[in-house]
């Protein structure tokens, strides 16, 4: 069935890479075992304290953190080998959920330590993400990379699905020492499966990690306006038009106190259909204009959400924005991987930790003052509407991101070039 072939999600990077089958692999089990103690830490905080605000207090201990690991660990990525950087911080996320278990096990299982491994978690993965992300490019090939992005974010969401579901089973029959005792068991799978990555050390010109590295980065993203576009888009739509914080009082406007949770649920649906059928992005080489292009649909979805008084077209219209978003988020790593030099890619790929941990928090601030100000709704389509004005406006002052073309992007070729020949040198190095 040829069309359906070119529809469903592209297995070539997982049929050529090992190192990218590791890798996935890995990662779901991490991804499920990590999700399981995201549900379990802050139903054991709220039964420790029935306070919501020692609950929410978590995600203002994490933020910190993720920043300035992140920076940090993108002159980490380019400076050390990027698997054993994976497979020290998998080690200490794997030790941190060890504390966890220890605790819930104790008589009285102590607070504090929650926020302090809450914290931890949240500075090893600003370091590991970097190296995780920047590591892809190394191990596929250069016209796979859109095809892995994909697989990779299936990977996510089915880690997001499976693992937040089995928590709550498993914490409301088994107890929160069993839910951290399932992750302990997930994080020493994974150690076990990134110890046998091939080894990807730094190149030898490499610097020291340093706050000159760091700002040599960005000065390079500031450089390249298609890079500069990808994350300002991205930037922008997630600041004025993300609507999360607010969907529990649109969820009481339209009487329909039960779609909450299918509020939250059509986001992530939607971006995986697109996933599920993202084999035709394979083929793209316009991938600015995806960005564009998606992160536009963003925007149109989430101001349909806002207009419509049916609840049940307001989750369709969610979900289509959870599908543009995801294409927008495909064609994002695709253009950062294909352009990026092997050099400074952690260092860039902590600006993008910083973007990503920055931008939704803000857009929830932005949420919720607009909606105290002019009403839920109109906060959401207002959101929505600027997000697309914003976006035609920034494709209009960065038109290399509009014109970015995969086969003759002097920086795309540049990388694919240095690509194969770094493929050819190991093929044709002798084997141990």
């Amino acid at each position: 069935m040829p069309k359906l072939s070119a529809i469903l999600p592209d297995l070539s990077p997982w049929r050529s890479s090992r190192d990218f089958r590791l890798l996935w692999t890995q990662g779901l089990i991490t991804y499920f075992g990590s999700f399981m103690a995201m549900i379990a830490l802050p139903l054991q905080i709220k039964d420790l304290t029935e306070s919501p605000v020692a609950v929410g207090a978590m995600g203002a201990v994490e933020l910190v953190p993720l920043m300035v690991f992140g920076l940090y660990g993108g002159a980490l990525a380019d400076a050390l080998d990027r698997r054993k950087l994976i497979l020290w911080t998998e080690a200490g996320l794997g030790a941190l959920a060890l504390i966890l278990l220890v605790n819930a096990l104790l008589p009285e299982p102590l607070l504090w330590p929650l926020y302090v491994v809450a914290a931890g978690v949240s500075a090893m993965a600003g370091l590991q993400r970097p190296a995780l992300d920047s590591l892809i490019a190394r191990i596929v090939p250069h016209d796979q990379l859109t095809a892995a992005a994909a697989l990779n974010a299936l990977r996510w969401q089915a880690g997001a699905i499976v693992g937040p579901s089995v928590a709550g089973v498993v914490v409301a029959y088994a107890g929160h020492p069993a839910a951290y005792g399932v992750t302990v068991v997930t994080f020493a799978v994974s150690v076990l499966l990134c110890r046998r990555l091939t080894p990807s050390p730094a190149a030898r010109e490499a610097a020291k990690p340093s706050l000159r590295g760091i700002a040599e980065g960005a000065r390079y993203a500031w450089s390249r306006p298609v890079l500069l576009g990808t994350y300002a888009i991205d930037l922008a739509a997630m600041v004025i038009s993300a609507p999360m914080a607010v969907l529990p009082f649109l969820a009481d406007e339209l009487d329909a106190e039960w779609s909450l949770g299918l509020m939250y649920a059509a986001i992530g649906l939607g971006s995986v259909v697109l996933s599920l059928t993202s084999g035709w992005t394979s083929k793209v080489r316009r991938h600015g204009l995806l960005v564009v292009f998606g992160t536009a649909g963003w925007g149109v979805g989430i101001a349909g959400a806002g207009l419509v008084d049916n609840v049940w077209l307001v989750l369709v219209f969610l979900a289509v924005a959870g599908a543009a978003d995801m294409l927008s988020g495909l064609a994002r790593s695709t253009i950062w991987n294909q352009t990026i030099p092997d050099g400074l890619r952690g260092r860039l790929a902590g600006i993008e930790v910083l973007s990503y941990s920055v931008g939704p928090q803000l857009g929830q601030v932005r949420a919720g003052a607009h909606a105290g100000w002019s009403g839920t709704r109109p906060a959401i389509w207002a959101g929505g509407v600027a997000c697309v004005a914003v976006v035609g406006l920034l494709a209009a002052a960065l038109p290399k991101l509009v014109r970015y073309d995969a086969s003759t992007d002097e920086d795309a070729r540049s990388r694919r070039a240095e690509k194969e020949a770094a493929d050819g040198s190991r093929a044709q190095a002798p084997q141990p």
